[in-house]
């Protein structure tokens, strides 16, 4: 049953600080600090494999392979793919009830560099799919327990993971204290730009480190349009096309024959034309002067693979004037069974609300649309840039003194997203001054991690004994050419 929570999303408009500061000391009553370090599951916890075979149900059926493939690949890459097994964990554990704006999946991974509108890099959160109200606490608890499962693989010490997570879980806490004593628009304004970046580099990393995090940024900005222009596109037979590479990108045209291909291209471009009615005025013109010239499927992500994913090309002044957009399927939240329904009627508005109310600065060409399938299926959908810079953290290559610093980042960030739709008085009072929350999730993470683990193994047992397929991604895999059917 979706939970009931102490507080609304936002704070009663007439209530005072001081009143909200006392709710949110209340709430230790409900939910004692020391009480979060607990995780054991439950005698009715629902079998991790067919939670994974309810999501493939309704996923493209020749893709679902690829993603179990890679979930077995790593007990970090399981836990990427694993978001709805971790929200029916997190609901039996305890919550203080305040509510905020949640990611729904905070990940290490799904903090990284982006671009803002007025092109400065910035460090935020990136991956919105499953956004949704609810208690802060998960989203708090995803990050920490990603960290641990990330340390293992790289052979950190108990006391090294242990000093990573409670770093991370402190600068939530000491940030959103002070997002709590700030005015609202200061709370809006705040990022995490270069500037901070490199000032956290002087200060906390090695000489390694930081030059490390200087190619990042330099990376970050050289994987824009033009990047994925060429790296994607060919010209054949006179014309700029998305290039081929099956079973990870297949255009439109090797996907589908005759009618049925002519049905989806009309179904694309429909979506793009209702999509930009989602935009501001401003960017609705700008999204008039390019037109689509090619379409593809593309496999994303981890948890992703198989729910229907489009890059469109389109061209602007000429044929060196690119913009790639992303139209991904929009479901319902994993976090929805427990946390309560969406107010938004379509899921695409659902994942951009909750882009746009977490993220000091998005993508331009962020919107949504709902579209008619040629298989008489109603599906909502997101559009974005495929690539507007971008800058993706590489754990494996983190030491211990690199993921603290990491990790204290995404505390500090999430305590911002968190800020700017939750209680923050309420949130930072109920947390304190002291370190108890710190350490109770220094003690959950371990414990998650470890189920993480048996999970992981169950997925690797079920697929070696033919239960579950998988595929590779190129030769010996998935084809790598051929007609698919319905997309």
């Amino acid at each position: 049953m979706p939970r009931q929570s102490v507080s609304p999303l936002r704070a009663v408009p007439r209530a005072t600080p001081e009143e909200r500061a006392a709710l949110g000391k209340a709430t230790r009553q409900r939910a004692p600090r020391s009480s979060h370090a607990a995780y054991e599951p439950p005698t009715d916890r629902p079998d991790p494999l067919s939670v994974l075979e309810a999501q493939s149900a309704d996923r493209v059926p020749e893709l679902v392979p690829i993603r179990y493939a890679r979930m077995t690949e790593s007990p970090f890459r399981f836990y990427r793919g694993a978001a709805a097994l971790m929200a029916s964990d997190l609901a039996g554990t305890p919550d203080s009830g305040i509510r905020a704006q949640l990611c729904g999946d905070a990940h290490l991974l799904n903090f990284r560099l982006l671009a803002s509108p007025e092109r400065h890099l910035l460090f935020d959160i990136n991956d919105f799919d499953e956004t949704l109200p609810g208690p802060w606490e998960w989203d708090v608890k995803r990050l920490a327990a990603s960290l641990v499962i990330a340390g293992r693989a790289n052979g950190f010490t108990d006391r090294e993971r242990k000093r990573v997570v409670r770093a991370t879980v402190r600068s939530y806490r000491e940030s959103m204290i002070r997002f709590a004593g700030m005015r609202n628009l200061d709370v809006w304004y705040t990022r995490i730009d270069e500037g901070s970046l490199r000032a956290l580099a002087a200060d906390r990393l090695a000489p390694r480190g930081r030059e490390r995090l200087a190619r990042a940024t330099e990376k970050a900005r050289t994987r824009d349009s033009l990047h994925a222009f060429d790296k994607l596109t060919e010209v054949s037979g006179g014309r700029v096309r998305l290039a081929a590479d099956p079973p990870l990108l297949v255009p439109l045209a090797d996907l589908v024959d005759g009618t049925e291909r002519d049905a989806t291209e009309r179904q694309l471009r429909r979506l793009v034309r209702g999509y930009g009615r989602s935009l501001p005025s401003d960017r609705r013109a700008l999204l008039a002067d390019f037109r689509p010239v090619d379409m593809a499927r593309k496999v994303v992500g981890v948890g992703s693979v198989g729910t229907r994913c489009w890059i469109i090309l389109l061209l602007g002044r000429d044929g060196g004037d690119p913009l790639l957009l992303q139209a991904k399927e929009a479901g319902t939240s994993v976090l929805a069974p427990f946390a309560g329904a969406s107010v938004h009627r379509n899921q695409g508005e659902r994942v951009v609300a909750g882009q746009r109310l977490m993220q000091a600065a998005g993508d331009i060409f962020l919107g949504w649309e709902r579209v008619d399938g040629i298989d008489g299926r109603r599906r909502d959908f997101y559009v974005r840039q495929l690539r507007d810079w971008k800058g993706i953290a590489e754990p494996e290559l983190m030491v211990p003194r690199g993921m603290t610093a990491f990790g204290e980042m995404c505390g500090t960030t999430l305590a911002r997203a968190h800020a700017r739709s939750g209680d923050r008085i309420a949130v930072a009072a109920y947390l304190g001054s002291g370190d108890v929350f710190d350490r109770a999730l220094e003690r959950f993470a371990e414990l998650y991690a470890d189920q993480n683990e048996r999970d992981h193994r169950a997925l690797v047992d079920a697929v070696s004994a033919g239960r579950l397929p998988t595929a590779g991604e190129g030769a010996g895999g998935q084809p790598r050419s051929g007609r698919r059917g319905r997309p």
